[in-house]
């Protein structure tokens, strides 16, 4: 790049920089209407008896804060609390009842309705009852990062809660995702987390509190407080990428809550884990928590096991009353054998048995070390709330397999072959973002202005399998494909050997404007700046890519009464040429333009009874710029090829009864080649997706102390490969799980996976590489608070 075009960037950058922040210095300056006075909201505590709750704790906390305006109820259980205009977090604490936590909204129109509450003895499941009137959402801010009711983002996004991830006795991401419509896991390679989101495949659209968690490892849920999946292309909100959609980790903070728990998992297989979570406050302005997992498992897979372990401690200190700042640190050590499952045979997996491992055993391992530090300090200055987060990821990741390739019909013999693959990656993000309300007109606009900047060194380096001396694969008996003689591991002609170093920088802007109570329109914009330097330590070939992306983001969401929320969304997402874990970088591939994705979805939210949510969303998501070859000259790349998603999703969320409750959705996806690329042609479906997918479970309170679950999974056929010369056959499962409140403080559960031993394949990554699914196998569990 030429010196007048850097300075040409560096100065579109200064003078975005300085516009943004003359934007926010004019709007902070500007002076604001008079603010409406405090608004008095009223309710009443009652137990399950209907008596009144006295000496309650009743807190108006600013999402994401730990301190607020707290009060305290009377004798008869009524509470009064003052609250200007705003989004607040309700939290109520009783001794012997369990914690109650739940949006509120005072918009300084009418009167907020006097709430009402009922609370659950500690140990049991919290069943809220509220007036008509009250607003009971879950709030989430990572998906328009503004706080904002679930109903009022014109998207769809699924929530899997604390709750959902301790009765189902979750521990993986593809545990999470089973749930999420939309979403289905494959196999990666046995070593790494890998959704394929509407169609989209990806290993790299992970999120920690709505920082960027891209390394390609296998993530816990051990300090996990909720996972969010927000569909769509995002770039407005997380930038580069997430074209399908991504993955956000809401992990557990210190919240000024005394807590002392100890799990306790032993099941089939060998399946031992261990975790802890205790968190102490010193008064009211330092807590502290922390969480640990410790696991050592096999697996019905033979020659398969996994050791993970992890700790993470967080800090927060109240600095003031406008001022927070939280800590964090997490270390998490992922050991496992790399099973990359079965071949196929004549277009559908072969007759293995389910748990016959193909390759070398010794061979085929995998290790993650990740270190994971964040500071964030958030402020209120004056009508603007201002947040500040850095995340700096410390990442070595080693595996090397040696796997099954095709199967001969005629020999029956399995050809095996590997390689290993070593990346260190540091990972150093910072985001700013600065919210306020103002109202203008007859409009209320909630505004967001924001900035982040981030930087990536990486190495790679991948080297081949060797057999018997230069034989980059061998052949071994189907009826007995373990392989004991060790590989030779070294550089083959075309492995990699690189270091991508990477520089990111953005603005963005955003409007949430409010006419009215029945309609909500929201607009964006972001530009991002993707510079990256690829040197080629094989041939010390120095390469570099300069992107600029400018993504818009577009919404409705129309009210015709206040449970129902219709909306309408258009956004943009980009992939940048170097690909989402930037491995490979050429003089050919640096010249092209960025992938696109476009994505247009309907839908519709509707609270019943403020207890139980029904979704909808139909959409399309169009994925252009794709790489094929030049019709008139095979050798030339031109980026004409497309894919396109075309899908709908329903989901349900909530309590049926006070006894029952009940997650779960549907999803019809058809995703295709729309015009050919280097991988496939025109018409080819894409791999991994089912048909149809759904998913429901079910948890009812027997006793007062009993519970039961209930889950099915109904997963259609699939895809192996882009090819689509492998069918995987669709499934039924079902799962089941009984839970038991011993004490108040002790709870006691069983979960049986596949409860009716169904032979079934959920997954794969290549046409020869396709995982069988667990047969029954239980687990027990003991939970214990102090």
């Amino acid at each position: 790049m030429s010196i007048s075009s850097e300075a040409f960037h560096g100065g579109l950058i200064r003078t975005l920089a300085a516009v943004l922040w003359l934007g926010t210095a004019a709007l902070a300056a500007t002076p604001a209407p008079a603010p409406p006075p405090p608004e008095e909201i009223t309710g009443t505590l009652q137990d399950m008896a209907g008596g009144g709750v006295p000496n309650a704790r009743v807190s108006a906390l600013l999402p994401g804060r730990s301190q607020g305006v707290t009060t305290v109820t009377g004798a008869s259980g009524t509470f009064t609390i003052s609250l200007p205009v705003g989004q607040y977090e309700l939290v109520v604490r009783a001794d012997g009842f369990e914690e109650l936590r739940t949006p509120l909204t005072v918009s300084g129109g009418p009167a907020v309705a006097p709430l009402r509450f009922v609370l659950q003895l500690a140990g049991q499941r919290q069943v809220i009852e509220v007036t008509e009137s009250m607003n009971y959402q879950a709030v989430v801010s990572s998906a328009i990062k503004a706080p904002t009711p679930l109903q009022d983002v014109p998207q769809a996004i699924s929530v899997v809660s604390r709750d959902l991830i301790r009765d189902q006795s979750m521990q993986s991401m593809a545990d999470v995702v089973r749930y999420v419509p939309g979403i289905t896991m494959a196999q990666g390679e046995g070593h790494r987390d890998a959704p394929v989101i509407r169609g989209n495949a990806t290993t790299s659209d992970f999120y920690v509190n709505g920082v960027r968690d891209d390394v390609q490892y296998y993530r816990d849920l051990y300090n996990v407080e909720r996972v969010e999946a927000v569909k769509g292309a995002n770039a407005m909100t997380f930038g580069r990428g997430g074209g399908g959609g991504v993955i956000n980790r809401v992990t557990k903070q210190a919240d000024f809550q005394p807590l002392r728990e100890l799990s306790l998992q032993g099941g089939s297989f060998g399946n031992r884990r261990f975790s802890a979570d205790a968190g102490h406050n010193f008064g009211d302005r330092v807590a502290i928590r922390i969480n640990g997992v410790y696991e050592n498992s096999n697996s019905f897979r033979h020659e398969a096991n996994v050791e993970r372990y992890g700790v993470a401690p967080s800090l927060t200190l109240q600095l003031g009353g406008r001022t927070q700042l939280r800590a964090g640190y997490e270390y998490f050590h992922d050991q496992r054998t790399v099973d990359r499952g079965i071949p196929s045979l004549a277009g559908a997996p072969s007759p293995a048995h389910r748990s016959t491992f193909f390759g070398n055993p010794h061979d085929s391992r995998a290790r993650a070390a990740v270190h994971l530090g964040s500071l964030t300090l958030e402020h209120q200055a004056g009508q603007w709330n201002l947040r500040n987060a850095t995340l700096a990821g410390d990442y070595d990741k080693f595996y090397s397999n040696v796997f099954p390739g095709a199967l001969n019909a005629n020999t029956m013999q399995v050809s095996l072959s590997g390689y290993d693959n070593g990346t260190v990656r540091r990972n150093l993000f910072n985001q700013t973002d600065a919210t306020t309300t103002v109202s203008a007109w007859g409009i209320r606009h909630t505004l967001l202005l924001g900035s982040e900047f981030g930087r990536q060194r990486s190495t790679n380096l991948r080297q081949t399998a060797y057999f018997n001396g230069n034989a980059t694969s061998v052949l071994v008996p189907f009826s007995g494909p373990l392989y004991r003689t060790p590989a030779a591991f070294r550089q083959s002609a075309s492995d990699a050997h690189n270091t991508p170093h990477v520089n990111v920088a953005a603005i963005y802007m955003q409007d949430q404007m409010e006419f009215g109570r029945h309609l909500q329109l929201v607009a964006g914009l972001r530009y991002d700046f993707f510079d990256m330097d690829f040197r080629n330590l094989r041939n010390n070939e120095q390469l570099e890519s300069r992107d600029h992306m400018v993504s818009p983001r577009l919404g409705v969401v129309v009210k015709p009464i206040a449970p129902l929320s219709l909306y309408g969304s258009y956004s943009v997402a980009y992939l940048p040429n170097s690909g989402d874990q930037f491995a490979s970088l050429t003089a050919t591939s640096r010249t092209l333009k960025p992938e696109r994705f476009n994505n247009y979805e309907t839908g519709a939210k509707v609270e019943v009874n403020r207890r139980l949510s029904l979704t909808a969303a139909l959409y399309r998501l169009d994925r252009t710029n794709t790489t094929a070859r030049d019709p008139n000259n095979p050798a030339l790349i031109v980026q004409t090829g497309s894919q396109r998603t075309n899908g709908f999703e329903l989901g349900v969320n909530g309590n049926l009864t006070s006894k029952w409750m009940i997650v779960g959705g549907y999803a019809k996806q058809d995703a295709f080649i729309s015009s050919a690329t280097t991988a496939a042609g025109l018409g080819a479906k894409v791999a991994i997706v089912p048909g149809d997918n759904l998913s429901l479970w079910n948890h009812y309170r027997l006793l007062p102390r009993v519970s039961v679950g209930l889950g099915l999974i109904r997963q259609g056929s699939m895809f192996a490969g882009i090819d689509n010369l492998v069918k995987l056959p669709g499934f039924t499962r079902a799962d089941g799980g009984v839970f038991f409140d011993v004490t108040e403080r002790v709870r006691l559960q069983a979960n049986v996976e596949n409860f009716t031993n169904t032979r079934y394949y959920p997954t794969a990554h290549s046409n020869n590489n396709i995982m069988p699914g667990s047969p029954a196998a239980a687990r027990i569990g003991l939970v214990a608070r102090f």
